[in-house]
């Protein structure tokens, strides 16, 4: 029986964008612009010339505490976080707890040119996220503290601070560019995202969507699909590069992450397996503004994905639900990362990989 799934470009668009400050804790602002996770099933296929719509939906809620959570209030949250780590005395004087939890909905669309450049297939796509963050910070002091010039104040033991905020915003706006290649059971390709700093964005505000700094991802993405069997093995290893924000004089180190994913396809509907991602910072936070110095972050994140495919009237629709729970975690929170993308064609042939046997 020949089987044929609807694969509309999910991760070759989506990939560059923000999950929000809660994302990257080693970074400014607790936040890295590259979204973990949205390169997952067929992260390799590029589709045929046409133009496609991609809408991801990102939840994630997670925690720190200790030396992490005091990474986060230190960049960002609290003015006197910020006063007490003048001289040191937050990292082993005090107690610090955040919390944070954003949502964020990605719309995007993707060109792919007719014709072929160096055999493979070239594409250009831009997304304009927005969404919501809500960051809940805690810190008890553990000490009394008696700090001169220039801040002339007394800390005293079981004095308290908490601070909330949130913002419901449009984030930067991010450019892509990738192009793709086919052979065989074989689907690679490579992608470069820009993020472009002209999103709403406050130094007083830990719940920012928008970063105030240029920054470049470069990913490469493989797939092999053997249609005999219906298996599915896709990986997808890249490096974000940060540019300094010049209101804050921080410049986030350079990332590093992968993203995987194994699957079985059952039907020309369905497919279900496992996904994750690792990321690691490889080099460390730099400027005036990074207070903490070389404060690199690192997690990796495990769990199930299913796609389900469908046609709405004569357009096919392609969907991917997925959740991963973090683990050996670093200097970040750590939490739950939920996905939903929904994609389809504009215009052009049906996307789809070469048939399933």
């Amino acid at each position: 029986m020949t089987i044929r799934r609807h694969i509309a470009p999910l991760a070759l668009l989506a990939g560059g964008i923000s999950i929000g400050s809660v994302d990257a804790q080693a970074a400014e602002n607790a936040a890295g612009w590259y979204a973990l996770g949205t390169k997952a099933s067929m992260a390799g296929f590029t589709p045929p010339p046409g133009t496609y719509f991609v809408d991801v939906n990102m939840f994630y809620e997670g925690s720190a505490s200790a030396a992490s959570a005091v990474g986060v209030a230190l960049q960002d949250i609290s003015p006197a976080a910020r006063e007490l780590n003048l001289k040191g005395e937050l990292l082993v004087e005090a107690k610090a707890d955040v919390t944070g939890r954003v949502y964020y909905n990605l719309p995007s669309v993707l060109w792919v040119a007719p014709g072929k450049v160096l055999g493979g297939n070239v594409g250009f796509g831009a997304i304009v996220p927005f969404g919501s963050k809500d960051v809940d910070f805690d810190l008890d002091v553990l000490a009394t503290l008696n700090l001169g010039p220039p801040i002339n104040r007394t800390f005293t033991r079981g004095q308290t601070f908490s601070e909330s905020d949130s913002s419901t915003e449009f984030g930067d706006p991010v450019l892509n560019a990738l192009i793709g290649w086919h052979e065989g059971n074989w689907h690679w390709n490579v992608s470069a995202l820009i993020n472009v700093p002209i999103g709403p964005w406050s130094n007083t505000s830990s719940s920012n969507l928008s970063f105030n700094h240029w920054g470049l991802d470069t990913t490469a993405a493989v797939t092999w699909l053997d249609p005999e069997t219906g298996l599915e093995v896709s990986a997808a290893p890249g490096f974000t590069f940060n540019w300094e924000n010049p209101d804050t004089d921080y410049r986030t180190g350079t990332e590093f992450h992968v993203e995987f994913a194994a699957l079985k396809h059952f039907s020309p509907k369905f497919a279900v397996g496992v996904a994750g991602f690792h990321y690691q910072q490889i080099t460390g936070d730099s400027g005036a503004g990074a207070r903490l110095g070389d404060f690199k972050g690192r997690v990796t994140s495990l769990g199930p994905v299913m796609t389900y495919n469908f046609n709405l009237g004569k357009i096919p629709v392609s969907t991917q639900l997925m959740w991963t729970h973090d683990f050996d975690v670093e200097n970040r929170l750590e939490g739950d990362l939920g996905l939903l993308t929904i994609s389809m064609p504009l215009s052009g042939s049906s996307p789809a990989p070469p048939d399933l046997q």
